[in-house]
């Protein structure tokens, strides 16, 4: 049998170094989607201050990541891209059953708000915490893994979003994960210690911190 063509994706290349890949954790969650199932593929890294004419024809509003089908056509958006693989490459499943499907799902935007707050008492410190402590509840019920013993989707949709939460807060307000959300924190581990999270996460700290850095200023 003839090797399967790699597929092709493009996806975000590190703030000022454009060989390098960078930290999109969108571009990451399709990237661990590959991995875990053991999908060859080529990347394509994009500098998205700079982006090739090429590139805007395949994605006209500029965003990544974006994946290359049988046909030729380009499909944009995270979402999309993690079901096509899941239709096409059904082995091993990385299907999450509807019921935990929505675990996790306001993290990333409550800590945006926490990240962009200059007021301590405007409650998004608070709005954060009580996602964790609701994901923390779960993966004491569920885990180790929002699904139980397999990986899945959620978790490779959440753990480019953890990776920048705990390296961003840190750095920026010098915030960390409370250590009683004991669960979050195996959790956490068991993700960031992962083959394919080792291989797909982005080069370096640095790059995560100088692609948040102009939202922090904003």
């Amino acid at each position: 049998m003839a090797a399967e063509k790699p597929v092709e994706v493009c996806v975000k290349a590190a703030v000022g170094a454009a060989d390098t890949l960078g930290d999109c954790p969108f571009s990451q969650r399709v990237l661990l989607t590959l991995e875990e199932k053991k999908i060859p593929y080529d990347i394509k890294l994009m500098d998205v201050n700079n982006k090739p004419d090429w590139f805007l024809e395949i994605s006209p509003e500029g965003k990544v990541p974006v994946l290359k089908l049988d046909d030729g056509k380009w499909v944009p958006d995270s979402d999309v891209i993690t079901q096509i693989l899941e239709e096409k490459y059904p082995n091993p499943s990385l299907v999450t059953p509807p019921e935990y499907s929505s675990v996790g799902s306001k993290i990333f935007s409550s800590f945006i708000k926490f990240l962009k707050s200059k007021d301590a008492n405007d409650g998004s410190e608070q709005a954060l915490l009580g996602e964790l402590h609701a994901l923390d509840e779960h993966l004491k019920q569920h885990g180790p893994y929002v699904n139980g013993e397999n990986i899945s989707a959620v978790d490779l949709s959440l753990a480019p979003k953890l990776y920048h939460l705990v390296i961003v807060l840190d750095h920026f307000k010098g915030w960390k994960v409370p250590e009683n959300l004991t669960y979050v924190h195996a959790y956490i581990k068991l993700l960031f210690n992962r083959e394919s999270f080792v291989k797909t996460k982005p080069a370096k700290e640095e790059h995560v911190i100088a692609g948040w850095a102009p939202k922090v200023n904003a």
